[in-house]
């Protein structure tokens, strides 16, 4: 059966779609129609190299064939395909008159599984699954296809990109015909051409992660704009707990609750080592927000900056006897630090200051020549899903700095705040920009010059590579990120709204896919005291992300807690961005109605790890054209098996018995399984699980053992940093096995022995042994942070 079937006949044009476009913006290609989306309101793992043959890609009768595969049929005449390798290319397009926005036809997708990542806001990505072009949403920006002609047979991959080429974005999209198309812009009507030839980069493959990874590399040598996370500097907020201050306090944060965080944190044995100080420290005014006037919502999104200096809030100190030293920001953060042991404290900002921007008439904006700017978003966004914040900034406008001061602007900001202790800072509204490009050079220009001068003044005022970037999901900002490490991977959390969390969850692990490549995808805030805590707590505990909460002061579930940090208020973070599993990728997890549960696997140094999530009948994704979901029962069982773990080489010794022991954190059951066999899963609507997934490896000859780590953590395994032969415990044993790792609690294992004799830190110590499941356990006391264990047989 050939994948795909003979060109359907053109559709006339979609009028809804085309009234988003100004007159200036045509389609050079045959009409057809757009009627799809909503208008709503470190260690590197060593990579196997896919099977390619011969056949560099090539378009051929009409036919866009990718290693062998048939990739797109029904090609146009006006389709360009430029090969790099065997298995990969360039595809672009060319026209007949310049523009500043075009939309190429492709070519025909159909009766394929397909996974897009598409922005449905300006800010943020999402997936849709779906089986042929019509389901390739506006803004896609990653594809995936799996190319199989036949149920049984293995499965192979093509990949479409579509990337940044000269001053032009390009995006993916289908429409009614299941043709693919090709949208490329400058977001300046003054930035025009009539082709771009290497707009999509195509790649094809046997593993969709090697795949992927592969892609990135060949593109970061290409493109030459961005690096890959593997090579960055990572920063040290992502091995501690931390606390974000804006669902405990939203704007009015304030130093007392801050303190008052803190302390209760600290007094419930989870003691935060980073802060965020979210948006409402800032010097800002709101011109659309009279005090004593009813609220206007959404006026905060048109306030703008004044200054570069903390608010009246942070100048009033709390503690009161500072030896008579004025009160301020400086003074606030060295306290907290001291009485709470802060690693770092970081302070949020918009890109451009703040979400309006820096007041033109503000005595400190003379010299950053901020200029009132309406924005203009693209067609593409608008055919998508509104954003209140996108709403009043276009409403009240946007105190634009000029880029030409973009530097100056940072090198203040940035050197001030190092001045008041603090030690790095979250960014967000960094999409902004593609918005203002009118007049500037066009979206691309504009934000690589924006993003290397942060980059550089990160770079030059903290030293740890202190950022995190937000609301920054497209490729004009992801390709531009050089040194950026972290980046938030989906849309806020929203405890207040039932219906987006299993959303958020699934949306991370399938947007990682992709962000993983370039930054650690951050998983954002959560609440520990919430009905779904356990659901974030897990995925952050496989997220291979920085683990920070943003619960009010004394509402916190310790227990959750507790399974998330040590008492040092170190994290067990897994070592990779978590993704879901290869038999996930084509499946929505969240509505398709069937036995859909989400796996996203990760590794530790010792161990695999996979947390499992019924995300099904508990939320909807937007900009569907029906979303309504289906039928759900209120218990769905899958199938877990060690072989859902990419590379687990890295982790399976040489003499590896090809068996693992699992461990279940929900059941507290350990079981031995061979690597492609299966183990049962049944949860209920938004109930997870984590399976810490260790290979038995033969010691002495006859022992046959795998540690599992600490039981009472979700990552148990990432307490474990090595296991290796030993001498035994005394002379009089046959030899022992050594386990280093930290954090009190209880430690597992597997053993088909019963061991001799047990030790940590070299003091013997009582262990518990099953001779059912062959499961053993040491308590490792209370204030050990290191230990080697020893167990002898």
């Amino acid at each position: 059966m050939a994948l795909f079937p003979a060109s359907l006949g053109s559709l006339q044009l979609n009028a809804s779609f085309f009234s988003f476009l100004p007159p200036k913006h045509t389609i050079f290609t045959s009409p057809h129609g757009h009627g799809f989306g909503c208008v709503c309101v470190q260690k590197t793992w060593s990579r196997h190299p896919s099977m390619f043959l011969t056949t560099k890609p090539a378009i051929k009768d009409g036919v866009l064939s990718i290693n062998g595969k048939d990739a797109l049929t029904s090609v146009p005449d006006n389709v360009v395909v430029t090969p790099l390798s065997n298995s990969s290319a360039f595809v672009g397009a060319t026209s007949t008159l310049p523009d500043s926005r075009h939309v190429f036809r492709l070519g025909l997708i159909q009766d394929i599984r397909l996974l897009c990542l598409f922005r449905f806001k300006l800010w943020w990505m999402i997936p849709r699954m779906g089986s042929s072009g019509r389901d390739i949403p506006i803004e896609t920006q990653m594809l995936l296809l799996e190319a199989k002609e036949e149920p049984d047979e293995p499965a192979s991959y093509i990949l479409f990109l579509p990337v940044l080429d000269g001053e032009f974005r390009s995006s993916l999209q289908g429409n009614p015909s299941n043709e693919l198309e090709l949208c490329i812009e400058s977001g300046d009507p003054a930035i025009v051409t009539s082709r771009s030839l290497k707009a999509v980069f195509v790649n094809y493959g046997d593993n969709p992660f090697d795949l992927m990874n592969e892609s990135m590399k060949i593109l970061e040598k290409h493109l030459g704009t961005f690096s890959l996370r593997e090579t960055k500097q990572m920063p040290g907020i992502l091995d501690c707990f931390g606390w974000c201050t804006w669902d405990a306090f939203y704007h009015k944060v304030n130093p007392q609750g801050i303190r008052d965080g803190l302390k209760s944190l600290s007094d419930g044995g989870t003691p935060a080592k980073f802060l965020i100080i979210d948006d409402g420290w800032q010097d800002t005014i709101n011109e659309f927000q009279k005090e004593g006037e009813p609220f206007i919502e959404g006026s905060h999104f048109g306030a703008r900056l004044v200054s570069i200096k903390e608010n009246n809030k942070f100048r009033e100190s709390v503690k009161k006897d500072l030896n008579g030293a004025p009160s301020s920001l400086k003074d606030f953060v060295a306290d907290i630090k001291s009485t709470f042991g802060l690693r770092f404290v970081y302070v949020w900002h918009a890109l451009l200051g703040y979400w309006g921007g820096f007041h033109p008439d503000a005595p400190e904006a003379k010299k950053y020549n901020p200029k009132l700017t309406f924005p203009l978003q693209s067609p593409g966004n608008l055919a998508n899903m509104r954003d209140i914040s996108m709403d009043c900034m276009e409403k009240y406008s946007i105190g634009a700095i000029d880029p030409a001061k973009a530097s100056e602007f940072y090198n203040d900001l940035h050197g001030y705040l190092v001045s008041q202790n603090v030690d790095g800072v979250k960014v967000d509204v960094q999409n902004i920009l593609e918005t203002l490009a009118t007049g500037s050079g066009g979206r691309v220009s504009l934000t690589r010059h924006f993003q290397q001068a942060l980059e550089e003044s990160i770079a030059a005022n903290f030293h740890d590579n202190s950022i995190i970037c937000c609301m920054g999901l497209s490729t004009d900002t992801l390709y531009n990120t050089r040194r950026s490490a972290i980046t938030r991977a989906s849309d806020d959390y929203y405890p207040a709204i039932p219906t987006t969390q299993s959303l958020h969850i699934a949306a991370v692990a399938f947007n990682s896919i992709f962000l993983g490549e370039v930054v650690v995808p951050d998983w954002d805030m959560f609440y520990s005291l919430h009905n779904a805590a356990e659901f974030h707590a897990v995925a952050r505990a496989v997220g291979g992300c920085g683990v920070y909460v943003s619960d009010k002061p004394g509402h916190h579930d310790f227990e959750i807690l507790r399974r998330l940090v040590l008492p040092d208020g170190s994290v067990l973070r897994a070592k990779y961005p978590g993704r879901p599993s290869r038999d996930c990728l084509f499946n929505d997890p969240v509505m398709d109605g069937k036995s859909s549960l989400l796996k996203i696997w990760n590794l530790n140094k010792v161990t695999g790890v996979i947390g499992v999530f019924n995300c099904q009948g508990a939320g909807s994704w937007p900009c569907l054209d029906n979303p309504v979901q289906k039928d759900v029962s209120p218990i769905l069982s899958g199938q877990l098996s060690p072989a859902d773990i990419e590379y687990f080489e890295e982790v399976a010794p040489s003499k590896w018995t090809g068996d693992c022991a699992i461990f279940s954190f929900k059941a507290g059951s350990l079981s031995r399984l061979p690597k492609k066999r299966s183990l049962d899963v049944e949860l209920k609507i938004l109930e997870c699980d984590v399976f810490t997934v260790s290979p038995i490896k033969v010691y002495h000859g006859n022992v046959h053992f795998a540690a599992i780590g600490l039981i009472d953590m979700y990552n148990s395994g990432g307490a474990v940093e090595a296991v290796e032969t030993v001498g035994g415990f005394d002379h009089s044993d046959n030899g022992g096995i050594g386990i280093k790792g930290r954090g009190a609690g209880r430690f597992g294992a597997y053993s088909n022995e019963k061991p001799k004799l047990c030790s940590v830190n070299s003091e013997q110590v009582e262990f518990i042994f099953n001779d059912e499941d062959n499961f053993f356990t040491i308590p490792i006391p209370s204030g050990t942070n290191f230990w080697e264990i020893v167990v002898s047989y």
